[in-house]
């Protein structure tokens, strides 16, 4: 490894720091593209297929539509204490930097341990599988049961297409997620406007809203849970964060994006679930396995029911419904890949991960190893797994960690506080952040428990043995350095410095 550094120090490679520093991500992420990064991850399949959940585990449409807007409250809370960690630890990363920063080595390693081999792996086979699942359904019309294996080869295509695209160019990448988002706003906009006419012609579902909490559970686990389903499709809340060394501007555009992006998608998703109320019965949502696109057959054909012209909304237009979740899963696809390859990198680059994910290739500058790893570990997991099985379960994990990374916030202001801040929230929002991160994680294990949160807390604990083996004794193989060494030159990649404003 040595050696290939010392032949890489000589030969000038495009993006070199003066002075021999080594390579650096290129800042080429502005505020637009920030929004859409965040909000693209945002708009994926849960806003289609999550809606069924909530309303199953709260039993009302009323408090399914109070779960969504309370759903919103905490990604802009939680986002807004992220944009202030991110002003004191500028690095990407997200919730590994800033526990690697302040809690240590140990807690950091078992962040990135479950987030690289488990959690956004099978985030991104999730929305690949649901991505298949409808570009696919156009090509078996009538056919309930889709052939397993196309499904599973569709979303393997999907996944290594997106390797592809962000390996060669994170401008390219981002150009892809800004078209994405965009297409994906205008889709949730149709979906919107369709629920409205269909008001204003008088056809819509409103005895719905006239016993709108009527069945409400009043169970805290089921809450929890529902607020599980609501939050998955809020997912992504923190993804530019794990890009921030690549942002413009960071310290302003993080939080404008932040304030930009939340309440816009908190806004359609809200009206969304209403046009879902309007057009589909509760019976009818709770029935429905795909909600959007049930939604735009029941819009097509309800004319008929009631002696008006068929199809008086949508029409011919119709197949923008099906057409609108195969881009929104895409999209989110494609932000998650951005997101979470940047996080291995930087695991890597702190000594936690391998060291070949830390370098990126020295002409497109682009952190190519750790996007190969991610599609390796996303590919095993497309072969076993369904979208409705991991949704509950990485929820969990998931407010483990933001409880952990909200924790580093207080700690700071207590230990620290004549740090330096840029951006300051106030401490009552990370309080509150911290008690429905506690109340997420135990309520459904007190109300609700379940074997797979036993395996869950197995798997994180499996990480402490790994951590001591690998990172604190340092034990590596002498065949892992010659792999490397062959690698790095096979891949044409080279280590890198950090990029710190």
């Amino acid at each position: 490894m040595e050696r290939s550094q010392e032949r890489n120090g000589g030969e000038g490679v495009a993006g070199r720091e003066p002075g021999g520093e080594g390579l650096r991500l290129r800042r080429e992420i502005g505020l637009w593209s920030a929004v859409s990064l965040m909000a693209g991850c945002m708009i994926g399949s849960g806003v289609f297929m999550s809606p069924q959940g909530v309303l199953v585990y709260m039993g009302s449409p009323g408090a399914s539509l109070v779960v969504w807007a309370g759903c919103g409250l905490l990604a802009m809370m939680g986002a807004l204490c992220y944009a202030e960690l991110s002003a004191l630890v500028p690095k990407s990363g997200g919730e590994y930097a800033y526990i690697l920063q302040i809690f240590g080595s140990l807690p950091a390693f078992l962040v990135i341990y479950t987030f690289v081999l488990l959690v956004r792996p099978a985030a991104i086979a999730a929305v690949s599988l649901s991505f298949a699942e409808y570009a696919v359904t156009p090509f078996y019309p009538g056919c309930s049961l889709m052939p397993q294996a196309v499904l599973k080869g569709v979303a393997a295509s999907c996944i290594l297409l997106l390797m592809l695209v962000n390996c060669w160019s994170s401008r390219l990448a981002t150009m892809l997620v800004n078209v994405c988002a965009v297409a994906k706003v205008f889709s949730l906009l149709v979906i919107v406007v369709g629920g409205a006419v269909v008001l204003g012609q008088g056809r819509g579902h409103t005895e719905t809203f006239l016993l709108a909490f009527h069945n409400t559970t009043q169970q805290a686990g089921r809450i929890g849970m529902a607020f599980y389903q609501g939050m998955w499709s809020f997912d992504g809340w923190n993804n530019v964060n794990y890009v921030v060394e690549e942002l413009k501007n960071p310290k302003q555009n993080l939080v404008w994006a932040v304030m930009i992006a939340i309440p816009l998608v908190t806004s359609l998703y809200l009206l969304v679930n209403i046009s879902y109320l309007l057009v589909l019965s509760p019976n009818e949502i709770l029935s429905s396995d795909a909600m959007a696109v049930s939604w735009g057959l029941l819009l097509e054909f309800l004319p008929l029911t009631l002696c008006c012209p068929r199809n008086q909304v949508l029409g011919a237009w119709a197949w923008l419904v099906p057409l609108a979740v195969v881009l929104s899963t895409f999209g989110s696809a494609n932000g998650m890949f951005f997101g979470g390859s940047r996080v291995c990198y930087v695991a890597a680059r702190e000594g936690h991960m391998p060291q070949l994910l830390s370098m990126v290739h020295v002409h497109r500058l682009t952190p190519t190893p750790a996007l190969m790893f991610t599609t390796a570990v996303a590919l095993v997991l497309v072969i076993p797994g369904s979208f409705s099985t991991i949704v509950n379960f990485l929820s969990f994990l998931g407010w483990i960690t933001y409880g952990t990374t909200i924790g580093c916030l207080l700690y700071l202001r207590i230990k620290k506080k004549n740090l330096p801040r840029p951006y300051k929230v106030p401490t009552i929002i990370p309080v509150i952040m911290l008690l429905a991160s506690l109340y997420l994680v135990l309520a459904p294990i007190i109300d609700h428990p379940q074997i797979e949160f036993l395996y869950i807390f197995l798997f994180l604990l499996s990480g402490i043995p790994v951590y001591f083996l690998f990172v604190y004794f340092q034990c590596q193989p002498r065949c892992l350095q010659m792999a490397t060494l062959y690698l790095q030159l096979l891949l044409e990649v080279a280590p890198t410095t950090k990029n710190v404003d």
